[in-house]
Order: C-alpha cells, then sequence, then structure tokens
C-alpha cells in the first residue's frame, strides 16, 4: 500500500483485509461504491467508500485527483455535523474512505409517508444542517452537493453532511469555479445563469430548499431541466429585477425573463408557522449578496425564541424500515457466516443492496 502525495497526514491501513470485514453493499453512486463494514481494530461499524477510478489516464498514472482532494477537504474537518473521514486506504490506484456510519438519509425520512415531520422535527434538523454548513464556511469550504441525500442521519438522531467530492475551498477574489455544481432541484440562479465566481451563499440557497421541502414533503423546484428550474423558481419568487438582483442581466446566461408577481410563500407552504417561512425567505432571495448567513439564520427567532422549539435528536423520527433492518441486523449478529470477499482492488463488484 502507498502514501498518496498530499494526504500524508493521514494514517494508512496495510491492508483492509486485516481490519474491516465487508457486512454488505449499501449503493453504488456516479463516482463510488458504498459498503457497510466493521472495523476489527476498534470494533465499530464504519462505511466503506469505494473511489472508481475517472479514466484509463487515472488508472495509467495511479492518482485519482477527484478523490485526493476529496480527502485533502474532509481530513481537515472535525465536526459533530459532518461525517469523519476515519482511514484511507490505497491499492494500487483504487483508493478507499473510511467514513462515520450513519443508518439512513434525511431523504428517507422525508418521502416515508408513515412519518409525521413536525415543525420541531424540521427546526432540529434545519439547526444541525446550518451548524454542519456554517463550520465549514468558516473553514472556507464550499459543500456545492446539498440535497437531502446528503445528510445522513442514524437512529440518536444525529445529522451528518456527507459527500465531498463537489466541495472546493473558496475566498480569493479572483478564483473562478464551474457553474455545473449543485443537483438541479437545490440550484441557486445565479448556478443557473452561469456564474463562475460565488461563495457560501450557494449552499445557503439550497438548504432553504431543503427546509421548504421537509415542511411540504416534496420539492419546491422541481425543474426537469435548467430553463425549467429557473421558471419553477419564478413561478413562487416572481422574476428577478434591477432591485431585487443586481447586475444578474450581465451573467453568461442570463435571459430575458416575463414579469411574474410570484406567489406568496405562505400560500405555498400552508400550516407552516410564519418564523419558518422567514428563514425559507431570507435563505431564497435572488441576489447572493442579500441572502442570510448559515450564521444568521441560526440566530433567527425560528431557532432561539419562537415555540415550538426544536425537538431533541433523541425524539426524531426513524423509519420503521431502518428500526427492522437494524433489528435483523443485530439477530444476525450473533450467527453471522463469513461473507464472501468483496473485491475492492478490481472492478468486481456486487450489483444488489443486501439488506
Amino acid at each position: 500500500m502507498a502514501s498518496t502525495s498530499g494526504i500524508a497526514k493521514l494514517q494508512f491501513t496495510p491492508s483492509e483485509d486485516d481490519r474491516y470485514e465487508i457486512i454488505a453493499y449499501l449503493g453504488e453512486g456516479q463516482f463510488a461504491l458504498v459498503y457497510k463494514a466493521r472495523d476489527r481494530i476498534e470494533d465499530r461499524i464504519v462505511a466503506m467508500k469505494k473511489i472508481k477510478m475517472g479514466g484509463r489516464d487515472e488508472a495509467r498514472l495511479g492518482l485519482n485527483r477527484s478523490a485526493i482532494r476529496e480527502i485533502k477537504i474532509m481530513q481537515e474537518l472535525h465536526h459533530v455535523n459532518v461525517v469523519a473521514l476515519l482511514d484511507v486506504i490505497t491499492t494500487g490506484p483504487n483508493v478507499t474512505l473510511i467514513l462515520d456510519f450513519m443508518d439512513f438519509d434525511l431523504d428517507t425520512v422525508i418521502r416515508d409517508g408513515g412519518i409525521v415531520l413536525t415543525p420541531a422535527n424540521v427546526k432540529a434538523y434545519s439547526i444541525m444542517t446550518l451548524r454542519g454548513v456554517a463550520y465549514l464556511h468558516r473553514n472556507w469550504i464550499l459543500h456545492r452537493d446539498l440535497k437531502p441525500d446528503n445528510l445522513l442521519l442514524n437512529v440518536k438522531g444525529d445529522l451528518k453532511i456527507t459527500d465531498f467530492g463537489l466541495a472546493k475551498p473558496f475566498g480569493t477574489p479572483t478564483r473562478q469555479f464551474t457553474s455545473q455544481v449543485v443537483t438541479r432541484w437545490y440550484r441557486a440562479p445565479e448556478l443557473l445563469f452561469g456564474a463562475i465566481r460565488y461563495g457560501p451563499a450557494i449552499d445557503v440557497w439550497a438548504i432553504g430548499c431543503i427546509i421548504a421541502e421537509m415542511l411540504q414533503r416534496a420539492p419546491i423546484f422541481p425543474g426537469e431541466s435548467d430553463l425549467e428550474q429557473f421558471s419553477k423558481i419564478t413561478q413562487v419568487l416572481g422574476s428577478p429585477t434591477d432591485a431585487t438582483w443586481k447586475n444578474f442581466r450581465l451573467l453568461a446566461y442570463a435571459i430575458p425573463v416575463k414579469e411574474l408577481a410570484g406567489v406568496p410563500l405562505e400560500q405555498i407552504l400552508r400550516a407552516v408557522p410564519m418564523d419558518m417561512l422567514d428563514v425559507i425567505r431570507n435563505c431564497l432571495l435572488y441576489d447572493p449578496l442579500r441572502r442570510c448567513s448559515c450564521e444568521e439564520a441560526l440566530r433567527m427567532p425560528a431557532f432561539t425564541t419562537k415555540k415550538p422549539f426544536a425537538s431533541h435528536p433523541s425524539l426524531l423520527p426513524v423509519p420503521a424500515s431502518v428500526r427492522a433492518r437494524i433489528q435483523n441486523d443485530g439477530k444476525a449478529d450473533g450467527k453471522r457466516k463469513v461473507e464472501p470477499r468483496v473485491d475492492l482492488t478490481g472492478d468486481r463488484s456486487v450489483k444488489k443492496a443486501a439488506r
């Protein structure tokens, strides 16, 4: 096993065979395969994220640049609401990250019709998200892909932000980024218009979308294309003007917009307390310079003085399917068979989740 340039601060495990026992395949994304595993040394459950090689050049050079960028960022992050990078395994060009294991994600909670999400629950999830993202921003990191799927939860009610594959440092005034970041439904209008210089406000917009989604149990701006996405935004917020978003017409992909008045949020998010509507409004301002910061949002009445107060994490709901899975895992623990080896060094992988 070899250390990788630029990430020498981390301890590299000699072999996953020696330390990590694969328990189950959890899923596959565009850039990684994820497994549930047991750390034999620490006697704890962890997540193993095997990064896929980006192409022939990466395989030939034995280097995965996106993985190195993700590791370099994650190794500096230590916060209760951010998934921790516990270890790194390198096998030739292959990189596997060992991370905190979490039981489910916020998207699972939102989609579960058997769960009643109270305003107090939503406040608790919102506070933990805002605290985690505020920490990232204080440390000059943009997440750039906040969405319910990337907010992980456990049965104790802890929420942790995950997936730093698109994260980038910010703070240099002349630094340019790509506008093709953030899943479309949570993408800020400046990104839709092609902005290449942006900051923490893009994450704040995404948080506003997530809070609204928790309250109405459906995405607030579910566009199927960038054009439709902007149309969905204008239907709610009205069309931008020079008064609400200075100089937006100078952005690369800015388009002429019809004058629309929009719809008051209270008509869309019915029965939602006004204090929570105020949070969403301040996150979903057109002008990124006028959007609240995460720190400012945390100081708003919704999270400080207005009842109902946020639920204690231990009182947050757990999907019945997750409880059943955990119970089954517990029963199987005492009589577990040796699992077939999963090849983490090549291209072979299980394709169905063992849950």
